[in-house]
């Protein structure tokens, strides 16, 4: 059967009515990938949700295919986000899908070039903006307020909306059953909201008995839910969840508390570590920002937080492709080693 996107998958979940304009690049229907070695050093059974598979490489792309539907059903012609990079790459390729215009700003300097260059291709107008995240965010909101242009950062709640389907396809996966814990890296902290609506939602519809605890992880230069306070310049290698002010921030804690679970902090060091570990054992390739989950289970699994072989399941989302960012990932590679084009030569260089 053909996929036609999450909007048509999941229609009695989402605000959309037979005359809402669906704009679609068929994303979702994402991997949920076990791992054996996550699942060998926790004692507990280990999948990957790999959201780098979405049409532009990212998560964003859930909640950007309701938004933009419902901004082109509002008769908007022009929308507006700030950026990290991901929502930038995922606005501007539904926008040029919409047929409309797409205004980006970014924080100058501050952006993985493979995110960069999705938004400019695609025709987005991207201004770098002399600030971090958390200014440009402010600024959108004003010139939305001010002008009427349809704002498609996470503060829509269509977003939100778009991305706990995520929390349905799992479900869906894992045999109509949710996992014991969900686990992702927390930077604007919509993604932690969406999905606990998601299970929210399943779970009253009778989709499934149980719902899970929520677990989410910033990065310790960028922890303002975990150290309780704004951030005001936010600093880690992890440039997706360089954020010091989140627009969720009160309903992530929200769902931290409802679902019994935890919001913590793991060091670039640790994020690298786990970056390089998927690559290496798993073969799955994410942004640096994708891995602060897995840094985050890991860190928890020294502190035995998870009961070894008590038959739990873990879900951890992996929310952008590696190739976001390829900049980190010659940095964290060994280079090619050059050989002379003779058989001998490659053959010795091989068994070195």
């Amino acid at each position: 059967m053909i996929w036609h996107g999450i909007i048509e998958k999941y229609r009695e979940f989402l605000p959309v009515g037979p005359r809402t304009p669906v704009v679609t690049l068929n994303e979702g229907n994402t991997p949920l990938v076990f791992s054996k070695h996550l699942s060998d050093i926790l004692g507990v059974a280990v999948h990957l949700k790999c959201e780098g598979l979405n049409p532009t490489g990212s998560f964003k792309d859930r909640g950007m295919t309701v938004a933009l539907s419902k901004a082109v059903e509002a008769g908007a012609r022009l929308v507006i986000c700030a950026s990290t990079g991901n929502t930038s790459a995922s606005a501007a390729a539904y926008s040029a899908k919409a047929g409309i215009g797409c205004v980006v700003l970014i924080p100058r300097g501050a952006i993985a070039l493979g995110k960069l260059s999705q938004a400019l291709v695609h025709g987005a107008k991207v201004l770098a903006l002399d600030g971090n995240f958390d200014k440009a965010l402010q600024m959108v909101r004003e010139i939305a307020r001010r002008h009427g242009i349809t704002l498609v950062n996470s503060v829509n709640p269509y977003r939100l909306d778009g991305q706990k389907t995520g929390a349905f396809e799992v479900c869906d996966q894992l045999d109509g059953r949710a996992p014991d814990f969900h686990v992702m890296p927390v930077g604007n902290a919509g993604n932690i909201t969406a999905y606990w609506k998601g299970y929210t939602e399943y779970h009253r519809a009778g989709r499934v008995k149980t719902r899970p605890r929520m677990i989410g992880f910033q990065a310790e230069g960028a922890a303002p839910i975990v150290r309780g306070k704004i951030i005001a310049r936010p600093v880690t290698i992890a440039s997706a969840i360089r954020i010091g002010n989140p627009a969720s921030w009160k309903s992530a804690e929200a769902a931290r508390d409802e679902s019994g679970g935890l919001i913590g902090m793991v060091s670039d060091r640790e994020i690298l570590e786990a970056y390089r570990f998927l690559a290496a054992k798993e073969g799955v390739f994410v942004e640096p920002a994708s891995a602060a989950g897995v840094a985050g289970i890991l860190k928890l699994g020294k502190k035995k937080f998870f009961r070894r072989g008590s038959g739990a399941t873990v879900v951890c989302v992996l929310t952008g492709h590696g190739l976001k960012d390829p900049d980190r990932a010659l940095a964290s590679a060994k280079k090619p080693k050059g050989v002379p084009a003779r058989l001998e030569s490659i053959m010795k260089a091989i068994r070195a």
